[in-house]
């Protein structure tokens, strides 16, 4: 399975792509923000989205809304990692259609779990 991993911290991207390795995960790819995010779904088609909300650029909500009116990534799993824990947020990236929300800091453990869930549903 490969996992883009989108977060304008390569210090963040680097936490969660070391999670992901730990959780058995090792085809990973990642992105600087969401320009760069959709540029990566179309070169490298990855089965996982893990995206940031804060992001220059396009953030981590247009880039959902992006992906989810792609008609070829529709359906992609998509798992939010934020700073963002307010329940307005939570809405608006549900009714963006993420599968999944993670407020940071996180663990890798709850990371599995979260993304144990959302393929359990796919």
């Amino acid at each position: 399975m490969k996992f883009l991993v989108v977060d304008d911290s390569s210090t963040m991207r680097r936490i969660v792509s070391n999670a992901l390795r730990d959780l058995g995960y090792t085809d990973i790819v990642d992105a600087a923000d969401g320009v760069e995010g959709l540029a990566q779904l179309e070169a490298a088609r990855p089965d996982f989205l893990v995206t940031d909300w804060n992001m220059p650029n396009k953030n981590g909500l247009e880039l959902t809304q992006a992906v989810r009116s792609h008609p070829e990534f529709s359906e992609l799993p998509i798992l939010m990692i934020t700073t963002r824990g307010m329940k307005e947020d939570v809405v608006a990236a549900m009714q963006a259609r993420v599968n999944n929300y993670v407020v940071k800091p996180f663990t890798a453990q709850v990371l599995g779990e979260k993304i144990d869930a959302i393929l359990k549903t796919a």
